[in-house]
């Protein structure tokens, strides 16, 4: 078993709360997170994929610059799921998260003070690391199009998929290619929480009309995570006159979401069909050539030791989840190889792995069903996790405890520690209230934007059964088990624009 350089790695994380501030860091880091280091890389491991993809796409170069500071030299970071370490996590520290999220703008209004609107970043995805393969060369063939300023160029371009399978490093490389090539082109990119952010903070300051001079005169806006957008009626208000602005003048506009336009939830029906207007492309999980040509590619970048191919084969076999897990899976491999001071062999990966890929397996329904139940809804998985009872949060949880019960293997303490340490007898009583509703035929209200929207609870479990199934290798989920059958395609292309001649860009 590996020890990991212990007074690094805390001389590491004292860096980054440092950096971050103790509150900041109790809430993301502290018993969220657990480093390893070896041949250069460092892979960050946390509980779930909500938790993984706000500090990769938060924090990442504050980890990497506290590395930096404390070795002297750069690092490759891996961030993977772990979810071992969910039995930390307390239910203060989920509440928390969310409390963070809801509260963001006031979080982070120094620092858009500071940094201006958008803040600068440095984008990681190029094109020249990107894995084109059957699953996602529609979307890379999409946005290609874009980054060459072609006049064929469709706009918009809706592309969304499941955690892991690449929409963020396309919309980073996008960007990274139009600085490359056409240095005159006034592009951002940012999420769909950094939007709210910057619209918050320029409303409370009083510079609005900054804020749309800004967004409204882009050549390339291009917005991952679109769907935090979703409940947030004044937001939602102020981005489709900034859709419309962009859109009259024949500039672009990239969306990326975990789910399609008509699955998000509660979302503008204005903006809904602006967004289909266009093209809406999906990425699906990479088949078993995809994943062996990313293992090829990653290895290259993280170490200099040879990799047989029938090592490559086996981790691309036993991993069908998301890129993701295949680079942790890689970099554990190449750690556990430097620490034993043994060759890798396909002996070696099966000991190394062994562990790695049970826990991964059982972990990827459960984070499939928490992210997608949470995007329907308008929420985020931090919000599923909490201890609060709000009449949206309930509904959202108790279908997330319910399909996860119905579509997983996992027992009902599985289930309750995964959603935030429950004790098991709340997920059987909300599996018994979900499946009486059911079966009543009932209708169920939440609050939407548009204010308390009421359904019938068996038409928004199986909205979000359909999208859980695109998830799954492109079959759909019927009776409780995945189906192989076929899914008509999603991508489509309007030949029309939308009519914006009556709406006013406030």
């Amino acid at each position: 078993m590996y020890i990991p350089r212990t007074d690094t790695i805390t001389s590491v994380q004292d860096k980054i709360a440092e950096k971050l501030g103790p509150q900041r860091y109790k809430v993301w880091f502290k018993n969220a997170t657990q480093f390893t280091m070896a041949e250069g890389c460092l892979k960050v491991s946390t509980p779930n994929a909500f938790i993984c993809g706000w500090i990769e796409r938060h924090y990442s170069e504050t980890i990497s610059e506290a590395v930096r500071e404390v070795t002297g030299a750069d690092c490759q970071l891996s961030f993977v799921v772990d979810p071992k370490l969910l039995n930390a996590l307390k239910k203060r520290q989920l509440d928390s998260q969310a409390e963070f999220i809801a509260k963001n703008p006031e979080r982070m209004a120094r620092q858009y003070r500071r940094q201006g609107l958008p803040p600068p970043r440095k984008l990681k995805g190029r094109f020249e690391d990107f894995v084109v393969g059957p699953a996602n060369e529609l979307a890379v063939s999409v946005v290609r199009k874009i980054a060459d300023r072609a006049s064929e160029a469709y706009s918009p371009v809706f592309v969304h998929g499941g955690c892991g399978v690449g929409k963020t490093h396309l919309l980073n490389a996008l960007g990274n290619e139009l600085t490359k090539n056409h240095p005159q082109c006034q592009w951002a990119y940012l999420t769909g929480d950094e939007f709210t952010n910057a619209f918050v903070l320029a409303l409370r300051s009083n510079k609005i009309e900054g804020f749309r001079q800004r967004y409204r005169n882009l050549d390339a806006l291009i917005i991952d995570d679109v769907h935090f957008l979703a409940n947030k009626k004044a937001t939602q208000e102020e981005f489709l006159h900034t859709f419309n602005a962009i859109d009259a003048q024949g500039k672009h506009i990239v969306l990326a979401s975990d789910s399609h336009p008509k699955l998000i939830g509660p979302f503008s029906e204005k903006l809904i069909n602006r967004f289909v207007a266009g093209m809406v492309v999906r990425i699906d999980m990479p088949d078993l050539r995809m994943r062996s040509d990313i293992l090829r590619l990653r290895a290259k970048q993280v170490t200099s030791k040879p990799i047989p191919a029938e090592v490559i084969q086996y981790i691309a076999e036993h991993l069908q989840a998301n890129v993701r897990e295949l680079e942790g899976a890689l970099l554990k491999l190449v750690m556990f190889s430097t620490i034993s001071h043994q060759p890798i062999t396909l002996s070696l990966a099966r000991r190394a792995l062994a562990d790695h890929l049970e826990r991964t397996q059982r972990a990827l329904g459960l984070d499939e069903i928490d992210q997608t139940v949470a995007t329907y809804f308008g929420l985020t998985p931090a919000d599923l996790h909490t201890s609060r009872k709000t009449r949206t949060i309930a509904l959202a949880r108790g279908i997330a405890m319910h399909l996860a019960r119905k579509h997983t293997e996992m027992s009902f303490p599985e289930i309750g520690r995964f959603m935030g340490n429950k004790n098991h007898s709340t997920v059987i009583l909300a599996n018994r209230k979900i499946e009486k509703l059911l079966k009543d035929d009932a209708i169920v209200s939440r609050q939407t934007p548009a204010g308390i929207s009421e359904e019938r609870l068996r038409d928004i479990v199986q909205r979000v059964e359909e999208q859980l199934g695109r998830y799954a290798r492109g079959g759909s989920i019927e009776g409780g088990k995945v189906q192989g059958i076929h899914v008509p395609p999603t991508s489509t292309v309007a030949n029309t624009k939308p009519d914006v001649s009556n709406i006013a860009v406030g």
